[in-house]
């Protein structure tokens, strides 16, 4: 399968050059992924992770991919006290799974934003 490119839609994709995820045969490479959905992004971590997540899940379905195939997971957060908050939805989401995980503390590009989240996935 050639290398295939899926877009969630943000103008933004086309503004910074880069593409929501890319498919490259059972591959799939998912951006880092904020809480932003339809310009709007909830005040809370948790909030953020979860819109994150719903963001990632519609990419790896589009790829025909699922949160189940997820081999390898990285966390940005502009907090080291919210390190909790995210694992445990990353544990909700990831339970049984247990991909690799890397988790960043660091500045994002927009101070509204608290956590980011990339994921790489295999195709079972």
């Amino acid at each position: 399968m050639a290398r295939r490119l899926i877009s969630s839609g943000s103008p933004f994709e086309e503004v910074a050059g880069y593409s929501r995820a890319v498919q490259d045969g059972r591959w799939v490479f998912v951006a880092g992924t904020s809480g932003f959905a339809n310009g709007q992004i909830a005040d809370d971590v948790e909030g953020q992770a979860e819109q994150a997540f719903a963001t990632i899940a519609a990419a790896l379905a589009e790829a025909g991919a699922k949160l189940a195939d997820v081999v390898r997971v990285r966390l940005y957060l502009t907090e080291a006290a919210d390190f909790e908050k995210v694992a445990k939805i990353c544990g909700k989401h990831f339970k049984g799974i247990r991909p690799a995980n890397t988790t960043i503390i660091c500045g994002l590009v927009d101070p509204r934003m608290k956590v980011e989240i990339e994921v790489t996935a295999r195709k079972g």
